[in-house]
């Protein structure tokens, strides 16, 4: 089975995009995000733009087949489509005493 590279959905800070990396070569996380930030005093910053566009780039590694909505599975299982209560009908009140004067 061919690896991919996404971002991580165990190790996780930020984005999981330097978790990703890491699952990806086989090493400790937190190796790759002490390089990281030792890569970003060295080199002013300009890893902190890599960052961004890793971010942006990699695909996420969580399954996009999860629906969201009134469509996911707890909603379906636990019936919140069926309005269990009625609604509380308003008193009505008399219109010709509304002044205290």
């Amino acid at each position: 089975m061919r690896k991919k590279l996404t971002k991580s959905t165990d190790n996780v800070v930020l984005t999981g995009t330097l978790g990703g990396i890491a699952e990806y070569l086989g090493i400790d996380p937190t190796i790759v995000r002490v390089v990281y930030v030792f890569l970003s005093f060295v080199l002013l910053a300009s890893p902190v733009i890599l960052y961004i566009v890793l971010a942006v780039i990699i695909p996420s590694g969580r399954p996009s087949n999860r629906p969201y909505g009134h469509n996911n599975q707890y909603y379906q299982s636990n019936n919140y489509k069926k309005g269990t209560k009625s609604r509380k009908e308003a008193e009505k009140i008399d219109d010709d005493d509304w002044s205290d004067f």
